[in-house]
This record gives structure tokens, sequence and C-alpha cells, in this order.
């Protein structure tokens, strides 16, 4: 096996492996559970970036894991586990957000809710999707666990990156509260909303999943450091792409529709920038445009238009772009410090390129 080559390919067949052995044994026992069982795996293989275990796998390379060699199949279930955590945090982030879809698919929640309601069930089709969404995002936490303690690895390999999985999924968890306590308390800052960008995506989406490679592959700690700032750099500049996408995408290309992180009240750096701008520049009727916008669940695709014009009009995607390409560069700047292992350099380049650029 050389996973160098498809890494996405070799995830999927990692993660449908552990899929099928997981749940044998709960389908003979209790077959009901199969509904679940399947959107989560639905949820899994249909459709993602796989970059978390893209990041990971690259952070082993660079540490001078062999792709011949007899650790590669475990590390690649352990990368690989990363996906479930992924899993379990957009589950529940839709659920949280109200989403109707993901990837252009309906939601879990939503999904729940209309099998309950084509059914005739009792109750509310609504508490019960709720209540699916809940217990299924639950178990693909679970199952990451047992993916990434079950992979065939000496002890001390997987003892080495124990210490990245465990931060990993505090950070995630605590960046997410962190998303939604800001929502709750109205804060638009631009510190708040680079506080969230860098717990609850830097440190999650490359930061932790570099670490965790690394360690897998036995790399000092002053390597380690140098990938965290590296991973740091180019975590906030792959959020700031989201936060335009959410804005400023392509429903059929990012799979979701646009504006919806206004209609969430999400306070994203674009959204802060926004305000701050339009109120150093005296655009008042900007500044209400956009804080008017935030939190709108009935905005419609033309006060979506409205606000991107307002945006563009203070300055905040030109000031977006520019911290992206700041971001970009430090993170190149670090990654030469590294000195990795061929061919991870130019692999890593690909994804920082791939992270920031992205139309999706």
């Amino acid at each position: 096996m050389n996973a160098d080559v498809d890494l996405p390919a070799h995830v999927e067949r990692a993660l449908a492996g552990f899929l099928g052995r997981a749940s044998a044994e709960i389908l003979v026992t209790e077959p009901t559970v199969a509904a679940g069982i399947d959107a989560l795996s639905g949820f899994v293989l249909n459709g993602g970036k796989r970059l978390r275990p893209t990041f990971a796998w690259w952070g082993w390379r660079g540490a001078g894991g062999d792709p011949a060699g007899p650790d590669a199949e475990g590390v690649l279930q352990a990368v690989s586990s990363l996906e479930l955590i992924q899993a379990c945090a957009l589950i529940h982030d839709d659920l949280i957000d109200s989403s109707d879809s993901r990837r252009g698919f309906p939601t879990v929640h939503i999904a729940g809710a209309k099998l309950h309601a084509d059914r005739g069930w009792l109750g509310s089709p609504s508490t019960f999707g709720l209540a699916t969404a809940v217990l299924v995002g639950d178990l693909a936490l679970a199952w990451a666990d047992d993916m990434f303690a079950d992979a065939p690895l000496p002890a001390g390999t997987l003892a080495a990156a124990r210490p990245a999985w465990r931060a990993m999924r505090t950070e995630v968890l605590a960046g997410q509260y962190l998303d939604v306590r800001t929502q709750a308390t109205g804060d638009a800052s631009v510190e708040a909303a680079l506080k969230i960008d860098k717990l609850k995506t830097a440190a999650y989406t490359v930061q932790r999943p570099l670490h965790l490679g690394a360690a897998l592959g036995g790399a000092s700690p002053e390597l380690i450091a140098t990938l965290l700032e590296f991973g740091g750099e180019v975590g906030v500049a792959f959020q700031l792409r989201d936060d335009l996408l959410g804005v400023f995408g392509d429903p059929s290309v990012t799979g979701k529709p646009a504006g919806d992180d206004l209609r969430e009240g999400k306070r994203t750096l674009l959204v802060a920038l926004g305000l701050q701008l339009a109120a150093e520049k005296g655009e008042r009727a900007a500044a209400t445009v956009i804080a008017d916008a935030i939190g709108d669940a009935d905005l419609s695709d033309e006060g979506v238009e409205t606000v991107r014009m307002a945006l563009q009009q203070v300055g905040a995607v030109d000031a977006v772009e520019r911290r992206i390409d700041e971001l970009t560069r430090a993170a190149m700047a670090a990654l030469e410090r590294a000195h990795l292992a061929e061919p991870a350099p130019e692999a890593l380049t690909g994804l920082v390129v791939k992270a920031t650029q992205r139309t999706y």
C-alpha cells in the first residue's frame, strides 16, 4: 500500500472497513438501529474533503514515516478516525444551527424527522429528528475513539499520539461552545471571531491532525512546535475562506444555501470587519444592513445580496482576502523552517493552496 497516491480513497477504504466491523455485532442483536448506523455511514462515506486525515498523514510522512513500512496501514486507520470526529462535529453543528442541508443532502436531524413523518410514528417528527442527530453524533465520537485505539500499531506509537488526540477532542468542543456563546451574547468583535477561528477550526482542522501524525512518526518536540505554528496560520486562513464562501459561495458547489452563516447568527471575522469598517468610515446604512442580517432566520436571497454589496462597499471582503494572503505567507515560512522529509513539503504546500483558495 502507498497511500501517498490517492490518499482520500485509502481513507474511504479504512472508514468503510471499520464501520462494517464496528456495526456488525449490534446489527445482529438489535437490527432496528440500522437506520441510525446507515445515517452515520452515509454521512461519513458520501463526501467530505478528508482534510484532517490528509494533514495527519503528511505530518507522519514529514516526520519520516514510511508509506511502504509495517506501520503504514495502522497509521492510515489512526488518521482516518479523525473523519468520525468530524462527523460528530458536523452532525451536531447542523442541529445547533438548524441547518437543512449538508453537502447537498438533508442533514441528519431533517432526514430523521422525515423518516418519523413518513412512517406515521407517534410524537413529534422534529423531536425524533433531534434525538437521532444527537445519538448518531455521539456514536460517531465513540467509534472515533475505538477506531483510533484499535489501530494496529505498537502501544508506544499510539501513546505518543494520544496527547494530540485528547487535546483535539477538547478543543473542538470548547470552540463549538465558544461559538454558541458568542452568538448568544452578540459579541461581534474582531477579537471574538479570531478566538473562535483559532480554537474551533485552526486547532481542530490543521494543528492537531499535524501534531497527531507527526507524533505517530516519532517527531521531536521542536518539529511538532513548528508544525503547530504552520497549522495555526493555515487553519485560520481555511476558516476565513469558509466565511467568505458562507456568504458569497455558489450553493451548487458548496452544498449549503448561501447566507446560512448570516441566518444562523454567526459572528465571523468577515461580519466583524464589516461592522468595524462601516463604523470607521461612517457608513451607517451599510452597518445597519449587516447588523440586521445577523441571526435573521428569514433572510431572503435578495437580503443576502444586499449584505454582500455592503460588505464589499466597506472593504470587508478585501480585508479578509488580505488576511488570508498574510496567513498563507506566514504558514509557508514556517513550513520551510520545519525541514520535513520529502515529499511532505510539496504535499503540504498543495494542501495550503487547497485550503485557502478553494471554492467549496
